[in-house]
């Protein structure tokens, strides 16, 4: 069969500090529920529930994903605060083969006026010091505190502290593991913490992460911003300023676009409507494929590389 570009449908999750904010992104979601995720692009082990995206549109429909795909894609509502927590360490996975790295990035869709990340420990904050926070109910005192604007990305390395402020919704792009210590939950109750866990992972060199946002730059009828490289992913964006169209062609390595402002369409010999919140898997070898992008239409592209996937 040739390769033609895949949609599938969102799996999506009720949380905690969840909303109804993806209804906005065509997301169907269950009456009186407070979705927080909406997995777009999932390729998980069987081993863990609903882990694998369906596939929606053309012969393959309504498959299961079985490609050992090495990235998650996600939206993620905060209507409330996501608990304070930290993904297994490099050094931490070594230790235990269970535990799986998990490396992401964060671009902000959406905010309110005052809304908050948290990412990282202020610089010379110890074990101890973390401890006695989380018993004193103080853990923001320790954390760096970063008021977010639209278009904005961060990159969150396994090991680095972090949560997600109330009022902010994001494209999340990530190593596919849902391995999450736990660490401090903002006075709610009910929900297990992995503080020893988590203080094995975290990273207490003092070394700051810094988020320089790139520039947008133009070409022709495009403005893309390169966003990130990373080991696992790189991201950027790409927003047409006139009414245009982008080849797809695709080499060795599948490419993942999603559509954050707009709509758009893909021409091919299994044509596919993308509307606002669709997310796409380009399969490696694809050709003769252009998306249709109206003016105004904004795109993720998730790239990977190529000694990251073997098809």
């Amino acid at each position: 069969m040739e390769p033609y570009p895949l949609t599938f449908t969102p799996i999506l999750k009720e949380k905690v500090w969840g909303g109804r904010t993806l209804e906005k992104f065509g997301k169907h979601l269950p009456a009186n529920c407070s979705i927080g995720e909406s997995w777009e692009l999932a390729d998980l082990p069987t081993s863990i529930p609903d882990g694998k995206s369906i596939i929606a549109n053309g012969p393959l429909a309504g498959t299961l994903l079985d490609a050992s795909f090495p990235l998650l894609i996600k939206f993620l509502d905060a209507c409330d605060n996501l608990s304070v927590q930290v993904h297994p360490s490099k050094a931490y996975a070594s230790r235990h083969p269970e535990a799986h790295l998990k490396s992401e990035a964060w671009v902000i869709l959406d905010t309110t006026p005052n809304g908050l990340i948290y990412v990282g420990l202020k610089e010379g904050t110890t074990e101890e010091q973390l401890r006695t926070a989380i018993e004193n109910d103080v853990v923001p005192e320790v954390l760096n505190a970063i008021n977010v604007c639209k278009g904005e990305c961060y990159y969150l390395p396994s090991g680095t502290c972090h949560a997600l402020g109330a009022g902010v919704l994001v494209a999340e792009v990530q190593t596919p593991s849902d391995t999450t210590f736990r660490v401090w939950d903002w006075g709610r109750t009910g929900r297990e913490m992995h503080v020893d866990k988590a203080m094995e992972c975290i990273d207490f060199t003092g070394e700051q992460l810094m988020f320089n946002q790139p520039a947008p730059l133009q070409s022709g009828s495009f403005v893309t911003t390169h966003f990130a490289s990373t080991p696992f992913f790189s991201i950027e964006r790409i927003e047409s300023i006139e009414d245009t169209s982008l080849e797809l062609v695709v080499d060795a390595t599948p490419v993942v676009c999603m559509v954050v402002e707009g709509n758009a369409r893909i021409e091919h010999a299994v044509p596919v409507d993308t509307p606002l919140g669709t997310t796409i898997l380009l399969p490696a070898g694809l050709t003769n494929a252009t998306m249709h992008m109206p003016k105004g239409t904004a795109v993720l592209r998730f790239d990977l590389p190529e000694k990251q996937y073997q098809a």
